[in-house]
C-alpha cells in the first residue's frame, strides 16, 4: 500500500532521537547503580523504568519533529518539491535535537550531585558563569561528558544526513488513504507528544514516580522535560514568593512552635528576648565555626561506613556535644552559609543571599556585645555574592581567593582546604592581640570539584570522591593542631558543621544523607563532659545553641533554638521543588506546596509510604514546615529579620 513517504521518514528521525535519549539513559543508570538501592529491585522494574523513560523521550522528540513534519505533511498535498524544506529542516532537527543531547550529557553529572534530573536550578550560578566553566573544565569527569556528547553529536549529524538522504522518491499515494494516514499519524505525534491517554492531564513529572524505588522514578524522566517544566513553573508569580498557609494562621501556629508568649516588646513578629542565666559565669570566648563542604554524616565511621575516611571528625565526636540527629537547611552551598550564621530556613529555590537584606544572627548579635566578625574561605568570595551578602550583614574581615598567593590557588576554588586553615592561624592571632573576643567563621570546598588532592597528603582509598574526604578531614585535624598551640585555643568553642551531605545509599525521594550532617562543638577547656545528642536539629539552631553555652543575654529574632535547652518537633530540610520534615524516625515529602503528602518510616529505611495510616501525623509534620516557612517569607518581604539597636 503507497503511504505518505514522509512518514516513515518521520519514524526514522523519531527512532534515532530516542536511541540517543537512551544511551545517556543507560549510562546514566550503570553510575547510579551502586547508590540507588536496586539491589532489591525486580527485573520487570527496572524495565518499566525504561519503558517509561521512552514515553518521556517520545514527549520531547514530539515537540521537535512535530512542526518540520506538520509542514511536509501539508506541502506533500500539492507538490513534491520539498528538498528546500527538507534541508531548512535537517537543521532544525539537529540543532535541537543537539541541545537536548548536550542537556542529556550535563544531566548525570548534575544528576550526581544532587540527585535530581537537570533543572532551572542549574542556571542559578549565570552571573558566576566564568568561575563555573572553569569548574567544569578543571573536572575531568566532566570533560567526559562533554566529550561524549560531541562523540554522539557527531554520529547524530552523519546518521541525520543517511536518514535525509535516503528518504525515498516521491511516489503519489491515494489522495484518500494519503489524508487518512496522514491524519492517524499526527494523531499519534500529539498523543506521544501529550504522553498520556487520560482526559484531564497530560504527562506530568509525577507520571514517572510509579515504584518505591527513588532513582527509578527519577530515571524515567527527560532532562529536557524537568528543565523546561521548572523553567515554567519558576516564571509564575504565585512560585516567585513562598505562598503555603494564610499569614495569620503560619503566625500564630510559629508562635506555638516556638514557645512564644510575649512577642509585642519589638517590632517583629518572634523577636524574644533571651535571659542569661545569673547561676553560670557569663562568658565572651572566641567562637570558630567551620562550615565543611558536602560532609555527609554518611561518610563518618560512626555512621556505618566502612572506609575509615573522616578519622579525625570521628575521634572529635567523642569528645564534643554531637548531634547525630541534625540536618542541613537545604541542598546547595549558599543554603548552608545562610541558615548556619544567620538562623532562617531556606526557601524553595530562592537563593537568599543575592537579595541583600540584614538578618539577625551569629555577626549582629555578637557585634553588639563586643566581638569581631570574620569570614574565610578559598575561592572568590563573590561567588554566590557571600562576600557582599556577608559584609552587608556585620562581617568585619572577608578572606578569599584575592588575599592568598597566587601560587597556592590550584583550581577555581582556589587554595586547598589545609593552606586556608595555615593562612588563617596568623590573622586569627592578630585578632586574638587586639584584646577583643572573636567570631569566625570557614567555609571548606575541597570536598567539592573540581578535586584536588595536595601531593603531600597520602590518601589510603583509591577512588578521588573518597580521597579528597579523607584529605578534608586531614584537613580539620591540622586545623585544631595549629590551633592548639596559640594561646587563645583554651577559651575558644569550635564548631564544626557540614553545608550539606551528598546523595549517598539513596532510598527516598528526597535523598536523606544530602541533609544529615554532623554537628559537633567542641571546647575541651569551656564545655563539660562530652555527650551525644539524639535530638533533631537544624543549621538554624546552631546560634543560639552557641549562646545558651556562653550565657550571653540577647534577643532572639531566627527560627533556630537552644538545643541544650529546648527541643525541636521536626527538622525543614529544603530539595528546591520539594520539602521534607524530619524527626527522631519519620521522614514526609512535601509536594506540590503541601497538596502531595507522603510518609516514611526512615529508621527503618524500607520504602513504604505509610500516609494512608498516619495521615494525622503527616499532616501535623507538613503544617510545621509550612508555618514556619510562610512567616519567614513574611518576614523577608516586611524586612523583619532583623532588629536595629533602637527597635523596640
Amino acid at each position: 500500500m503507497k503511504i505518505n513517504k514522509n512518514i516513515p521518514f518521520i519514524l526514522k528521525i523519531y527512532i534515532l532521537g530516542i536511541l540517543i535519549f537512551s544511551i545517556f539513559r543507560v549510562l546514566l543508570f550503570v553510575l547510579q547503580y551502586d547508590n540507588a538501592a536496586l539491589d532489591k529491585v525486580g527485573l520487570t522494574t527496572i524495565f518499566s523504568a525504561f519503558v517509561m523513560g521512552l514515553r518521556f523521550d517520545i514527549v520531547i522528540s514530539g515537540y521537535i519533529i512535530i512542526f518540520p513534519a506538520f509542514t511536509l505533511f501539508l506541502i506533500s498535498f500539492f507538490t513534491n518539491k520539498d528538498k528546500l524544506i527538507k534541508r531548512i529542516f535537517f537543521y532544525w532537527i539537529f540543532i535541537f535535537f543537539s541541545i537536548a543531547f548536550m542537556i542529556s550529557a550535563a544531566d548525570i553529572p548534575y544528576f550526581h550531585q544532587f540527585f535530581e534530573r537537570f533543572s532551572v536550578g542549574a542556571f542559578e550560578w549565570l552571573d558566576n558563569l566564568d568561575f563555573v566553566l572553569a569548574m567544569i573544565v578543571q573536572e575531568p569527569s566532566y570533560i567526559l561528558f562533554l566529550l561524549l556528547f560531541i562523540v554522539l553529536d557527531i554520529l547524530y549529524w552523519y546518521a541525520l544526513k543517511w536518514i535525509f538522504k535516503s528518504s525515498k522518491t516521491y511516489v503519489r499515494p491515494n489522495i484518500f488513504i494519503n489524508i487518512i494516514t496522514v491524519v492517524l499519524f499526527l494523531a499519534f505525534m500529539f498523543l506521544g507528544i501529550r504522553g498520556r491517554i487520560a482526559e484531564k492531564s497530560p504527562i506530568r513529572v509525577g507520571t514517572a514516580y510509579f515504584s518505591n524505588n527513588a532513582f527509578l522514578n527519577k530515571m524515567g524522566l527527560n532532562p529536557v522535560f524537568t528543565l523546561i517544566r521548572t523553567y515554567l513553573d519558576s516564571q509564575k508569580e504565585e512560585n516567585k514568593t513562598v505562598h503555603l498557609l494564610s499569614s495569620d494562621l503560619a503566625l500564630r501556629n510559629t508562635k506555638n512552635y516556638l514557645h512564644l508568649k510575649n512577642t509585642n516588646l519589638y517590632n517583629t513578629p518572634i523577636a524574644r528576648k533571651v535571659q542569661y542565666d545569673s547561676l553560670r559565669p557569663m562568658l565572651k570566648p572566641n567562637i570558630v565555626v567551620v562550615i565543611m563542604e558536602s560532609m555527609s554524616a554518611a561518610k563518618m565511621n560512626y555512621f556505618g561506613n566502612k572506609e575509615q575516611l573522616t578519622p579525625f571528625l570521628d575521634s572529635l565526636a567523642y569528645k564534643s556535644l554531637f548531634f547525630d540527629n541534625f540536618f542541613s537547611a537545604g541542598k546547595h552551598t549558599f543554603n548552608g552559609i545562610f541558615s548556619t550564621l544567620f538562623s532562617f530556613p531556606a526557601l524553595y529555590r530562592q537563593h537568599t543571599l543575592r537579595n541583600i537584606r540584614q538578618y539577625d544572627g551569629f555577626a549582629p548579635t555578637l557585634k553588639k556585645i563586643g566581638y569581631s566578625t570574620t569570614y574565610f574561605t578559598t575561592h572568590d568570595g563573590q561567588f554566590d555574592n557571600v562576600a557582599g551578602f556577608l559584609k552587608a550583614n556585620h562581617f568585619d574581615n572577608i578572606f578569599s581567593q584575592k588575599d592568598y598567593p597566587s601560587e597556592e590557588v590550584k583550581t577555581t576554588l582556589g587554595v586547598p582546604d589545609d593552606y586556608m586553615f595555615r593562612y588563617a592561624i596568623p590573622v586569627i592571632d592578630t585578632l586574638a592581640r587586639s584584646k577583643k573576643p572573636f567570631f569566625v567563621s570557614f567555609m571548606t570546598t575541597s570536598d567539592h570539584g573540581p578535586f584536588y588532592v595536595p601531593d603531600y597528603f597520602k590518601p589510603k582509598t583509591k577512588k578521588i570522591r573518597t580521597q579528597i574526604t579523607e584529605y578534608a578531614d586531614w584537613s580539620l585535624q591540622q586545623f585544631i593542631i595549629m590551633a592548639s598551640k596559640q594561646d587563645w585555643f583554651d577559651n575558644t568553642i569550635f564548631v564544626f558543621v557540614a553545608d550539606h551531605g551528598a546523595p549517598m545509599n539513596v532510598v527516598y525521594d528526597i535523598p536523606l544523607n544530602y541533609f544529615h550532617v554532623p554537628l559537633l562543638i567542641y571546647a575541651p577547656k569551656l564545655i563539660g563532659t562530652p555527650k551525644v545528642l539524639n535530638k533533631t536539629g537544624s543549621q538554624l539552631d546552631i546560634f543560639p545553641t552557641v549562646m545558651g553555652i556562653i550565657n550571653q543575654s540577647y534577643i532572639n529574632n531566627t527560627m533556630g533554638i537552644d538545643l541544650l535547652n529546648d527541643s525541636r518537633p521536626y527538622a525543614i530540610i529544603n530539595d528546591d521543588n520539594k520539602i521534607g520534615i524530619v524527626d527522631q524516625s519519620y521522614l514526609c515529602v512535601m509536594k506540590n506546596k503541601g497538596k502531595e503528602l507522603s510518609l516514611y518510616n526512615y529508621k527503618s529505611t524500607k520504602n513504604i509510604d505509610i500516609i494512608n495510616s498516619n495521615k494525622a501525623k503527616a499532616t501535623e509534620m507538613s503544617d510545621y514546615a509550612k508555618s514556619i516557612l510562610q512567616v519567614t517569607q513574611d518576614m523577608i518581604l516586611a524586612k523583619d529579620t532583623y532588629i536595629h539597636p533602637n527597635d523596640k
